[in-house]
């Protein structure tokens, strides 16, 4: 398993854990809002190793953007479910390989 796997699912749990609503608005606020930033600087960085592999972007993109609009009560719920979905299912996208003109790439 690739680090931008590993790194898609560690942020997909923590979106998923942010997402429930009494415990996710608990450790935001607990934390004096934080954790969104951990959580930008955990996207960003989950965002270079899925652009080394030449994976999708779309996860991590989405978890930037929801970091920087979580602050907004439902809002901020409603993101961190579509993101920690979309990282996970960005995590378990099957490898795949594409050829032409003898060249492979592989996506993951």
């Amino acid at each position: 398993m690739s680090i931008s796997r590993i790194l898609l699912l560690v942020a997909g749990i923590c979106e998923l854990l942010l997402a429930i609503p009494i415990l996710g608005g608990t450790v935001v606020l607990a934390t004096g809002y934080g954790v969104l930033g951990f959580m930008f600087l955990l996207h960003v960085v989950t965002l270079v190793f899925v652009v080394r592999d030449r994976a999708p972007m779309y996860g991590p993109i989405l978890g930037i953007i929801t970091s920087a609009l979580a602050w907004i009560p439902f809002l901020g719920w409603a993101l961190h479910l579509i993101s920690g979905i979309a990282l996970v299912i960005n995590a378990f996208h099957g490898q795949r390989t594409i050829t032409g003109s003898g060249e492979q790439r592989r996506y993951y």
